[in-house]
């Protein structure tokens, strides 16, 4: 056999993964290929914004909302008792708008994650027939909402979620959050394998941003059905299709933006929190899969690093061919990620900090898997379901 076809045989499993990604991911829509205008009877939309120490985000964030073409909103921020100024800032933020509403959330209730908690606080207030959860940290073109309540009903989605574009400004961002979406895309796929899948397990949504109708919301219990566990909004895609309903997404570049974690530090907290112990809630095979599921974490990101690391040695050692696999493979994944920085319109160069991400976000995952289902976030500590 050719040296060069051996390589290519063992390199394979690196040649092939972005190809099926590639696959999983045809025919998601993007949502400036939708309606830009509302249609005659629209239906009101409740916007339900929790935060919790958000003074740095609030603002604009509600700026961002507040300049919505969509005729009929409200929207309804949730201070998740705060100990910095974000209520105060939403207060001012809201500039009187009779449409916003700031409230302060009840002291949290045994059993409850805070977010969740916020959240089911919010509804409480909801007036509208469609509800849409967003983050403080996110961004709103004007016409997302009315794109999205477009894609929701040609997609006739019972809980639809956008996914936008992902600010990365220091070297850590840009080096490890790629990997984790690389994570992401890999395990679910885009809209067509999020729409097909009957197994709860094969569905996520994007807690940044999503839209679910009222009467769904309610009749898989709102976000008391998921109230014990990190990852809230897998969770709740997951309850949408146990209850024979359905869940899609939507790609939104230019009307999403959204800075989750700035710098180092911000990100390890953030995926060490729920890498685990939500990720957990999405694997496959009972028993056994949870079992092998701390493997399957940490192996993607060292799997995607190992070729990278495999080229020096290899060729000190004079393995030709084993030197030539790792070529190839390195050479797939540095293709594959310089892919991805053009679709998310980031400089192509930041490909090559792949194998860096990869290794850091693997110790990212090692610590999180040794925390187990104890979950620490913004001064609070939890033990996730």
């Amino acid at each position: 056999m050719s040296p060069y076809l051996l390589a290519a045989l063992i390199a394979a499993p690196w040649l092939l993964l972005p190809l099926v990604v590639l696959l999983r991911l045809r025919g998601t829509p993007l949502l400036e290929r939708g309606p830009a205008t509302a249609p005659a009877n629209p239906p009101r939309v409740s916007v339900v914004l929790p935060a919790r120490n958000e003074a740095v985000h609030i603002a604009a964030c509600i700026a961002s909302l507040r300049a919505t073409t969509w005729p009929d909103w409200e929207l309804i921020v949730v201070n998740d008792n705060s100990t910095d100024d974000t209520g105060a800032l939403a207060r001012a933020a809201a500039n009187g708008d009779p449409r916003v509403h700031v409230v302060d959330a009840p002291s949290l209730a045994d059993g409850w994650f805070g977010k969740q908690w916020a959240c089911h606080t919010g509804v409480q207030r909801a007036t509208g027939s469609l509800l849409l959860f967003t983050d403080a940290d996110t961004r709103h073109h004007p016409e997302l909402i009315t794109r999205l309540v477009a894609a929701r009903e040609a997609r006739r989605a019972d809980l639809i979620s956008v996914s936008g574009t992902q600010e990365m400004v220091t070297f850590w961002e840009r080096a490890i959050q790629p990997v984790v979406f690389a994570l992401i895309l890999t395990r679910f796929g885009g809209a067509r394998a999020i729409e097909a899948a009957r197994d709860p397990a094969d569905v996520v949504a994007n807690g940044q941003c999503f839209l679910i109708t009222r009467e769904a919301y309610d009749a898989i219990g709102g976000h008391e059905a998921v109230r014990e566990t990190v990852a809230e909004d897998l969770m709740m895609a997951q309850c949408i299709v146990r209850a024979g309903r359905r869940v899609s997404l939507v790609l939104g570049r230019e009307h999403l933006s959204t800075r989750m974690y700035d710098g180092f530090d911000a990100i390890v907290r953030g995926w060490r929190k729920n890498v685990y112990a939500g990720g957990r809630l999405a694997m496959k095979g009972g028993l056994l899969g949870r079992v092998l599921f701390p493997l399957a974490l940490v192996g993607f990101p060292l799997a995607i690093a190992l070729p990278f690391l495999l080229l020096l040695p290899t060729w000190l050692l004079y393995l030709p061919t084993l030197h030539l696999a790792s070529f190839y493979a390195a050479l797939a994944m540095l293709l594959a990620f310089a892919g991805a920085a053009v679709f998310g319109r980031t400089p192509v160069w930041r490909a090559l900090l792949a194998p860096i991400g990869a290794l850091a976000f693997a110790g990212i995952c090692a610590q999180a898997i040794a925390r187990g289902r104890q979950v620490e976030w913004k001064g609070r500590a939890y033990t996730s379901a």
